[in-house]
């Protein structure tokens, strides 16, 4: 094991010992309560199996077969969540063949930030991740379950399912995903017709027909975002069956997976003598895996927060010092779109997933001796699934890399450290994801153009106001300002601008989430300008220094002027009204700060005291 890693684990189980043990404390509480249905009344119990046809009726009078719960993100306007539309029959055919039972316990919901990218219902966007781990919560407290299935893939919904999920962590669970879509357009051109459009070179018939290429069927968008970085992580966790992450819908294989993780679920149940609750695979070794996943992978900045949420939920305590000290000793293995011009699918064809466990295990740089759903150790992963004569089987991962472009050995890696890195000074902290950035970008200083929407830049860029260096910040886009919208309008018009030969950096208490690119961005900025922080203290034309080497982030103004200076305090009405944004008022008065998560559980035992 590398030594730092095995540091950096040791520093959080000892932050976390007190959380962690108060959690434990909860989920063995509940597990001695036995089979949940056993406890209920016959009332109630009649209730819950009222509509289920006799014959599994029959099986829930009696208390030795297991009763899955399913909660799904399944709906038919997101491509990544269509596929779900057959998973239940999938999943009740295979629990019956066991002499199981399947309910379908409860939907949750799920919003594309494909679709609400710089529109009103972006600012619900990050706040539907506490509404879908309570309404996990919800759909579990019938009591009626012996194991639970949960479906989802894109961008809050798995981190939601999964805080939901930790809270149930008494009951075995795993988490079943339904692919990335077939390549469409290549992210390469699809950038090139963006930035077009933004130069106002092309219309929108252009640009809808490029895009309309690229997201053109069911599954998830094919690029390394948040949903991917999603998939990747949580099989890296252990909570996956090996293999499941990136087959694409409607593939035999893809179908097997499926039931298979319906029989491996009853398999770790009580009932069948392998009790495997969620409880004991996540702790404190598996979230450090997660992280340095992220980090050789060059995932999605909104892990920065997800997983601060997620590890809360089961009493661990992490922070960005946590991720950066992780980056340093990671080596990036992939170049997957933004961060190279492959997509998942293209990742997954190199050697995926299993061939990236098997070299960080052998670096030193994973946690080998974890629980999952399958085992006992994490090496089970490092294999690939297959079907062979119409039976699921599991191979070793290729020994090679099929493509170095993409995917590359530990021994050769595209950097020596990780695609993230913590930035700090004067105008609080944040983070970068630098995996994109090309080293001639990755130091900015440069005078500040205020800006406080994204609509503002955007309409200074067509003005011609922004042919110059400059750094945008962009603030009040905080959780307590107005929910954390991501901000990816912004990409053309800086990278345009980039192009140019300007030097150009963007600063914001705001997301730009997995689809960052070659500008530097300095983002999840906190405290946030809406709570008084020195992002509310710049003025027009004081000049920033964003240096992603050294992590500096600084206002070059003196502290006794930056002091002196009163905060700007900005209207946000239009921002919390319409849409049903008043109805998020209470979660954006409760919310954490970024590096807590930005989560309004502020109650859970990792942030007592």
């Amino acid at each position: 094991m590398h030594p730092s890693l095995v540091a950096i684990t040791e520093r959080i189980r000892q932050r976390s010992q007190a959380s962690r043990a108060a959690y434990l404390a909860t989920m063995q509480a509940q597990e001695r309560q036995g089979p949940h249905r056993g406890q209920l009344g016959c009332g109630n119990l009649a209730h819950g199996f009222a509509a289920c046809n006799q014959g599994d009726k029959n099986t829930l009078r009696m208390m030795n077969q297991a009763n899955l719960a399913i909660v799904s993100a399944y709906n038919d306007m997101l491509s990544a969540h269509q596929p779900f539309e057959h998973y239940p029959a999938l999943i009740r055919q295979a629990a019956h063949e066991m002499g199981c039972v399947a309910q379908f316990a409860g939907g949750v919901p799920a919003m594309c930030d494909g679709v609400t990218q710089g529109e009103a219902g972006m600012e619900l966007s990050l706040f539907s991740r506490d509404v879908i781990a309570m309404s996990t919560a919800i759909a579990l407290s019938h009591n009626m379950f012996d194991a639970a299935l949960y479906l989802g893939v894109c961008d809050k919904i798995v981190p939601g399912l999964l805080i939901g999920a930790l809270r149930f962590g008494h009951l075995p669970g795993v988490f079943v995903p339904a692919g990335p879509m077939p390549s469409g357009l290549p992210n390469k051109e699809k950038a090139r017709i963006r930035q077009l459009y933004a130069e106002g070179k092309i219309g929108r018939d252009e640009l809808l027909e490029a895009e309309s290429a690229s997201y053109h069927s069911a599954g998830t968008c094919t690029f390394y975002g948040t949903a991917n970085s999603n998939q990747l992580l949580v099989e890296v966790m252990g909570l996956h069956l090996p293999g499941a992450a990136f087959v694409n819908p409607g593939q035999p294989l893809r179908d097997e997976l499926t039931a298979e993780a319906t029989r491996q679920a009853i398999r770790n149940t009580a009932l069948n003598g392998r009790f495997r609750p969620l409880y004991e695979i996540v702790d404190e070794k598996v979230i450090v895996n997660s992280m340095v996943a992220l980090m050789a992978t060059g995932g999605s900045t909104n892990h920065t927060l997800h997983l601060i949420a997620i590890a809360a939920a089961a009493g661990v305590q992490i922070n960005w010092q946590d991720f950066d000290e992780l980056s340093d000793i990671t080596p990036l293995l992939c170049r997957i779109y933004p961060n190279g011009q492959a997509d998942v699918n293209h990742f997954h064809a190199a050697g995926g997933t299993p061939y990236l466990i098997r070299e960080l295990l052998d670096a030193g740089l994973l946690h080998e001796d974890v629980k999952t759903v399958v085992g006992d150790s994490l090496r089970d992963y490092a294999r690939e699934a297959f079907l062979q004569e119409g039976k699921l089987i599991w191979k070793p991962a290729p020994t090679h890399s099929h493509d170095e472009a993409v995917l590359r050995p530990a021994t050769q890696p595209f950097s020596a450290d990780g695609g993230l890195k913590l930035l700090q000074g004067n105008l609080g902290r944040g983070v970068i994801k630098i995996s994109a950035v090309a080293p001639e970008h990755q130091v900015v200083e440069a005078p500040a153009k205020i800006f406080h929407s994204q609509q503002a830049l955007a309409d200074a860029f067509k003005r011609g106001e922004l042919e110059c260096d400059f750094i945008a910040v962009v603030r009040f886009q905080g959780p307590a300002a107005c929910g954390m919208p991501e901000l990816h309008k912004l990409t053309p018009y800086l990278g345009v601008l980039q192009d140019k030969g300007f030097k150009v950096a963007l600063v914001t208490d705001g997301r730009m989430s997995g689809a960052s690119g070659k500008v530097p961005a300095a983002i999840h900025v906190c405290p946030e300008a809406s709570q008084g922080g020195p992002l509310a203290r710049v003025q027009e034309g004081d000049v920033i220094r964003l240096d992603a080497r050294s992590g500096d982030l600084q206002l070059l103004v003196d502290d006794a002027t930056l002091a002196a200076r009163e905060p700007v305090v900005a209207d946000l009405s239009d921002v919390q009204q319409g849409t049903g944004r008043e109805l998020f008022g209470w979660m954006r008065q409760s919310v954490s700060a970024a590096e807590q998560g930005a989560t309004v559980f502020t109650q859970l035992e990792a942030y007592r005291g």
